[in-house]
């Protein structure tokens, strides 16, 4: 399965500031723009490999921080790495493990070294560096490896959030030091908060260094989404053109239309998963809410625009009732459909974008999604 020349990033067509792409990895080609299931654990909740590679996903993302503590990287490298280990062929991305320590704040210390913090599962102090990072990452094989950044709650003052850049520049510079997979493609992140000067200022030191692709981190912390749909917009096209734009954590159906327009090309994010088992599904009409009431005796499919095997096979009502019930087929249907639905998505803007027909797709999506937000 190996490529010629991972890292190969070719634009196959524009339309306006969205791009349609190619990124050559080590476990084969990613067609963007691309939408990234997440496999936290190894695996993408209720989900088989067979039923994503079915639906069109194209490549999953492994979280560096979890895998690290449990069961190990040591242990998924003794069995054979991360791909055969949750028996997936295709690309695998993974973050640096930042973004959880991030979110375990009150348990952490940040120093010029890196991170020691204390594990949620039993309190014993663990220690993450970009150095440890990286082989972290090196070891479980990820065929796209996140550097170790500092990410920052929103909001922080405006000299932390600079010293925090400068911090994040450093451990690029020693993430990119300590890579040694050749297969492995390095992506920087950019950081700077919601001040559009320290945003533009964090992209001028991270790209400086020359890396396969970079990557928007430090959104989803808590601030006003349409702060965040500014500052790509701002920001997205003044990312290098001949290198993969990912946009991390992100989002909505409505967030990832704005931001492919804003010229990016990767994303992910647990949100359409997540709900999923909470009984929020999205369509092409808006979203449902599949415990209400309405739904006790409707016959319809969830979404009649949409050939996934939930819609295909159940009705509304059904599903209304494996859900109120707790059935864990309430969990595999719903996912299956979430995540069906944002590989169409994908499939769908690029097939704008090669057709030329990119705004019209993209306000019809914005008509579609203003309530999905």
């Amino acid at each position: 399965m190996q490529t010629v020349m991972p890292g190969k990033f070719e634009v196959l067509a524009q339309d306006g500031q969205a791009r349609a792409a190619r990124l050559e990895t080590a476990r084969g080609p990613i067609e963007t723009p691309v939408f990234m299931p997440v496999g936290t654990r190894a695996t993408v909740k209720a989900m088989l490999p067979e039923e994503l590679k079915a639906m069109g996903a194209q490549i999953l993302l492994g979280n560096t921080y979890h895998l690290h503590l449990r069961p190990g990287e040591k242990t998924i490298a003794r069995l054979g790495g991360l791909h055969k280990f949750m028996n997936w062929e295709g690309p695998i991305l993974t973050d640096s493990g930042g973004f959880q320590v991030f979110s375990l704040s009150q348990l952490n210390k940040v120093t010029e070294e890196g991170v020691e913090f204390k594990s949620h599962l039993d309190g014993s102090r663990c220690f993450l560096s970009p150095e440890s990072s990286m082989q972290i990452q090196m070891d479980l094989g990820a065929d796209i490896i996140m550097a170790f950044d500092e990410c920052l709650p929103h909001p922080s003052p405006r000299e932390k959030i600079r010293e925090s850049m400068d911090l994040t520049l450093r451990w690029l510079k020693r993430s990119k030091a300590a890579m040694t997979r050749e297969q492995s493609l390095l992506f920087g992140i950019v950081q700077g908060g919601l001040d559009l000067d320290l945003r533009k200022e964090s992209l001028e030191q991270i790209t400086s260094v020359d890396l396969p692709g970079y990557a928007l981190g430090g959104f989803s912390v808590g601030e006003p989404i349409e702060l965040m749909h500014d500052l790509v917009k701002e920001v997205g096209p003044l990312m290098p053109a001949h290198k993969p734009r990912y946009l991390m954590g992100v989002g909505t159906p409505l967030d990832l239309i704005l931001a492919i327009d804003s010229g990016i090309d990767m994303f992910d994010c647990v949100m359409p998963t997540r709900v999923a088992r909470n009984g929020t599904l999205f369509t092409w009409s808006g979203k449902v809410h599949i415990k209400r009431q309405e739904y006790k005796e409707d016959p319809r499919p969830l979404d009649e625009e949409c050939s996934c095997y939930t819609c295909q096979n159940y009705s509304r009502a059904y599903l209304r009732h494996v859900f109120q019930t707790g059935e864990i087929i309430s969990a595999q249907l719903n996912t299956i459909h979430n995540l069906f639905f944002y590989m169409e998505l994908m499939k769908r803007a690029r097939g704008a974008i090669r057709e030329g027909s990119w705004a019209c797709f993209r306000d019809e999506c914005l008509n579609r999604f203003a309530v999905q937000s």
